[in-house]
């Protein structure tokens, strides 16, 4: 059993259902609003690690959707300010345990990390959106800096 801080944006279908698994495997999880809380790059960037820029964001955020920020053309610095100004591009959920960050929510990563104590491979994508943006797009949240 691990203690997880799980950062969601609330409402979100997808970390909704990864949270029941992670309480479902018996962690204890303490989740918190990505899109209000304040991030700095110092507080954001230890998710990311050795993962190339690209794979930081979201990529069902409107923003990236419509071509308006494109993650391939931006350097560290660029793409930590955009999240920071824009929460609705970072890739969910960030997990933090035991001084250990994450990014994204692949179950075999998460089994062989914590535990998700799951006797059915999960074959469902618990990260793409399966909302349609074109019928109801996700509003940015106001958030303090």
């Amino acid at each position: 059993m691990a203690n997880v801080i799980f950062y969601e944006k609330p409402g979100c279908k997808n970390n909704t259902k990864q949270k029941a698994l992670l309480q479902s495997a018996g962690h204890n999880l303490d989740a918190r609003n990505l899109l209000t809380e304040s991030w700095t790059p110092q507080k954001l960037r230890p998710f990311f690690g050795d993962l190339p820029v690209t794979d930081w964001f979201n990529s069902s955020a409107p923003r990236i959707k419509s071509g308006e920020v494109d993650p391939s053309q931006l350097n560290e610095e660029t793409a930590l300010n955009l999240m920071i100004a824009d929460p609705l591009l970072i890739r969910r959920p960030l997990i933090l345990v035991e001084e250990i960050y994450r990014v994204g929510f692949d179950p075999d990563v998460i089994e062989s990390w914590i535990g998700l104590n799951s006797t059915t491979p999960i074959s469902e994508d618990l990260e793409t959106c399966p909302r349609s943006h074109a019928e109801t797009p996700c509003k940015t949240a106001t958030h303090s800096t």
